[in-house]
């Protein structure tokens, strides 16, 4: 059941989603986020993959978040132009979350109600992989706008991207598009062109499943290196092909939820603090 407290000035939430893992989805994630804040839109980013939380690296934070002075809600942290807040930084860095689903279950609804978002464009949701508890959680409490499912070409990867579509249209949320991510890589010393995870098989697929394809991002290491440094490469070089991808699809993201190319869409208009404080043990 939706539930209107969550989320209150937000006006779109996005779902970034993935079939299976190792597909790139938090690049995706997080370079899109960050690729929509440069279009000028409020952005926030909510690490939904509580198993695998990959935003702390990806933003280049590794801390502690604060109470805002009523007590009641998390302040998130905001770098590029994104606010942003992950389980990631609430448990230790090492440690794994060995949760059964009903904790998985209130752990989001928890980032979403007791985090401080305030008024954002768009709320970017990094997804988990595969079609479970998360997925469910997150569609049944808040109104998406939308999912964007990332894919890779060779067919185990579609197969599942998939079964993404289908969730989501079950549960009546849109999908505004498949990006296909790793698409070809570049030489930088020879200039050739390798596919080596083939080509075109999101493009296909999108067509087959009568959803948009929201573009190819190539599998390069300036990709992962920023990654790893917490630096998106959509920061590092604006005018890199690189990141010409990345704001491609924000552009296209920016479409599908009804605004035109480079423009924000317009905005509308407790104290559960406990398991922060107890640091997520119990």
């Amino acid at each position: 059941m939706l539930d209107a407290e969550l989320l209150p000035g937000v006006r779109h939430t996005i779902a970034v989603a993935s079939g299976k893992g190792g597909v790139g989805k938090s690049t995706v994630a997080v370079n899109l986020a960050v690729g929509l804040a440069q279009r000028g839109a409020r952005v926030g980013l909510l690490d939904a993959d509580i198993y695998g939380p990959s935003i702390p690296l990806m933003m280049g934070v590794d801390e502690r978040p604060t109470i805002d002075p009523t007590g009641r809600s998390i302040v998130p942290f905001d770098r590029f132009g994104v606010r942003f807040m992950s389980l990631g930084f609430l448990v230790d860095k090492d440690a794994a979350v060995i949760w059964r689903g009903p904790m998985v279950m209130k752990a989001i609804e928890q980032l979403l109600r007791d985090v401080a978002w305030g008024d954002l464009d768009i709320l970017v949701v990094d997804m988990p992989p595969g079609t479970g508890d998360a997925q469910l959680t997150i569609s049944q409490k808040v109104r998406l706008s939308g999912a964007v499912i990332v894919t890779t070409p060779q067919d185990v990867a579609l197969a599942d991207a998939i079964k993404g579509v289908t969730m989501f249209r079950k549960v009546g949320v849109p999908i505004l598009g498949i990006v296909e991510n790793m698409s070809f890589f570049h030489c930088p010393q020879c200039g050739s062109r390798t596919d080596v995870f083939g080509h075109g098989g999101g493009r296909r697929e999108a067509a087959r499943l009568d959803a948009p394809f929201l573009g190819e991002i190539p599998l390069d290491a300036a990709i992962r290196e920023g990654g790893d440094a917490g630096r998106p490469v959509v920061t590092l070089d604006p005018a890199s092909p690189l990141s010409a991808a990345f704001l491609s699809l924000a552009d296209r993201v920016l479409g599908a939820l009804g605004a035109g190319e480079g423009e924000a869409p317009d905005v509308a208009g407790g104290g559960a603090m406990g398991w922060l404080k107890r640091g997520w043990t119990s």
